[in-house]
C-alpha cells in the first residue's frame, strides 16, 4: 500500500459530504461543505461527530464501537472505500469528500443498510453449519476439539467484519447486484473447511459456482486492497476457483 505524507497540524479542514435522504421526497443529492478545526490524533469519526454535535444534528452516519470492530462506520473516503473510526485526518489532504458506499441501501447522508444485504447474501449462501440428524444429544460434538492449524485457518476467515468496503470496491458488484462478493465467498470457504460442515462439495460449488459467486470475480483485487482487516481475499476466491476444478 502506498505510504500517505502524514500532513501539517493544526489545519482547518474542509469536509465536503455527499448529502440525500431517500424518504424525503424534497431532497435532492448534494454536497455539502463543513469546516472542522483538526486536532491531534482525530479521526474521521470524531470529525463527524463534531459536525454533528456543533455545526448540523441532521448529518446521518453510523457507528457502534469505534475501534474498527463492527464495520458500522464505513464510507468512501476521497474514492476509496475505508472505515471513518480508523481513518486519522492527518493522514488526509485538507479537503476530505465523503460519500455512502455504493451497492447498498441508502438510509441517509453517509449511512446505509449493510445488515440487510449481509443477512440476504448469508441466508443465500446457507451460511450456518449443516448437521444431518443432530440430535440433542450431539449437541456437544459441534464443540469437539480440532487441530490448531485448522482453527487458525478458521479464525483467520471469521476476522471479516462484514463492513461492506469489499463490495464497495468491487467492479462485478457494482454491476451485477446478485453478485456475492468477497465477503460470501470468503464465508463459503470458512464453511468449506469446517469438518463439523456435512455438505458435500458439490452442495457448496453449487452456490457459488457461477457468474453471481466465483466465476464473477474479474480479479481486480479492489476487496482485498480495501479491506480493513487485510483479509487474503482474493486468495479465498482462487482456493475456490481451484478445488472447483479439481472436483471436475
Amino acid at each position: 500500500m502506498t505510504q500517505i505524507p502524514v500532513q501539517q497540524l493544526g489545519r482547518t479542514l474542509q469536509i465536503e459530504i455527499l448529502r440525500h435522504n431517500p424518504r424525503d421526497p424534497d431532497s435532492v443529492p448534494h454536497l455539502q461543505t463543513f469546516e472542522v478545526e483538526e486536532a491531534d490524533a482525530m479521526t474521521l469519526f470524531i470529525a463527524l461527530n463534531e459536525i454533528r454535535e456543533t455545526q448540523d444534528p441532521s448529518l446521518q452516519f453510523d457507528f457502534v464501537c469505534r475501534a474498527g470492530i463492527c464495520g458500522s462506520c464505513g464510507m468512501i473516503i476521497n474514492g476509496r472505500p475505508g472505515l471513518a473510526c480508523r481513518t486519522l485526518t492527518h493522514q488526509l489532504p485538507q479537503r476530505i469528500t465523503l460519500a455512502p458506499l455504493p451497492a447498498f441501501e441508502l438510509i441517509g447522508d453517509l449511512s446505509v443498510n449493510t445488515g440487510k444485504w449481509m443477512r440476504g447474501m448469508s441466508e443465500r449462501l446457507e451460511t450456518w453449519v449443516h448437521r444431518q440428524d443432530l440430535e440433542q444429544s450431539d449437541l456437544d460434538s459441534l464443540e469437539a476439539p480440532m487441530e490448531p492449524q485448522l482453527a487458525e485457518q478458521l479464525y483467520e476467515l471469521e476476522r471479516c467484519i462484514e463492513c461492506g468496503c469489499c463490495i464497495a470496491a468491487c467492479g462485478t458488484a457494482q454491476m451485477r447486484e446478485d453478485f456475492v462478493g468477497a465477503v460470501g465467498l470468503n464465508q463459503i470457504t470458512r464453511f468449506r473447511l469446517d469438518p463439523r460442515d456435512e455438505r458435500s462439495d458439490a452442495q457448496f460449488y453449487e452456490l457459488v459456482g457461477d457468474e453471481t459467486g466465483v466465476f464473477g470475480c474479474m480479479t481486480l483485487l479492489g476487496c482485498e486492497d480495501m479491506c480493513p482487516k487485510d483479509l487474503p481475499l482474493a486468495t479465498q476466491i482462487a482456493f475456490l476457483r481451484r478445488r472447483m476444478v479439481m472436483a471436475g
